[in-house]
């Protein structure tokens, strides 16, 4: 037949022309949104729902995605991300952390402390870039991949805070160890991330003038990572 198409708009091979394919794609990765964004994950009629498009639509698009890891099914039926996306995730890191380290290394040299960014994983925070200054005498030692509850330290409870809508500086003293100071913001605009960048130090940090600094900082890591 002219073109090679088959009858139905089918491809020769049973593959999809262009614009279904986008389609589909375009909805699988809305899928995997819409289940990442309902910490108790969703049915198959409520992902339908919100997708605009029939059950067994959604069905079509689970397969797909199970196969790879992407989404699984609970006892319950509902679905929720799979450890595929985890090892995406994982993948994903080092970039995100050389894409913070110019201005990680900036704050820590300004602020005279320890930078770090701070990722979501597993509900907790994870350090995942950590600079150190190059001028001080004594600074606080933060090992990258250290975790941490979100609700205890600067850090995460900056990505609490961003969370709630507030892109503000938070301080804290001494919750995740005696004598050391933080100060930290979310990391806002960069879709399907959530982090902080802050400074930890073993002084009372100035909160307004490092504040300042970590805002400056945070913007900057949002602006390479989009």
């Amino acid at each position: 037949m002219p073109g090679g198409s088959m009858p139905g708009g089918s491809m020769p091979g049973g593959s999809m022309p262009g614009g279904e394919a986008s389609q589909t794609l375009d909805r699988g990765l809305r899928l995997l949104h819409l289940v990442a964004d309902v910490p108790g994950g969703l049915t198959v009629t409520e992902a339908a729902s919100q997708l605009g498009i029939g059950r067994a639509a959604v069905y079509r698009l689970v397969g797909p995605l199970a196969g790879h890891g992407m989404l699984r099914r609970d006892a319950d039926g509902r679905l929720r991300l799979g450890i595929g996306v985890l090892h995406l995730a994982r993948r994903a890191q080092p970039l995100l952390a050389e894409g913070a380290l110019p201005a990680l290394r900036r704050l820590a040299e300004q602020a005279g402390a320890t930078a770090h960014l701070t990722v979501v994983e597993g509900g907790e925070g994870v350090a995942l870039a950590v600079v150190e200054p190059s001028w001080t005498s004594f600074h606080v030692a933060y090992r990258t991949g250290a975790r941490h509850p979100l609700e205890r330290g600067a850090a995460g409870r900056a990505i609490l805070a961003g969370r709630a809508g507030d892109a503000g500086p938070v301080s804290t003293a001494g919750e995740l160890q005696p004598g050391a100071y933080g100060v930290a913001a979310p990391v806002i605009g960069v879709p399907g991330l959530e982090a902080s960048v802050g400074v930890v130090a073993l002084a009372p940090l100035d909160a307004e003038a490092i504040g300042a600094q970590v805002l400056a900082a945070a913007t900057a890591i949002a602006t390479a990572l989009t």
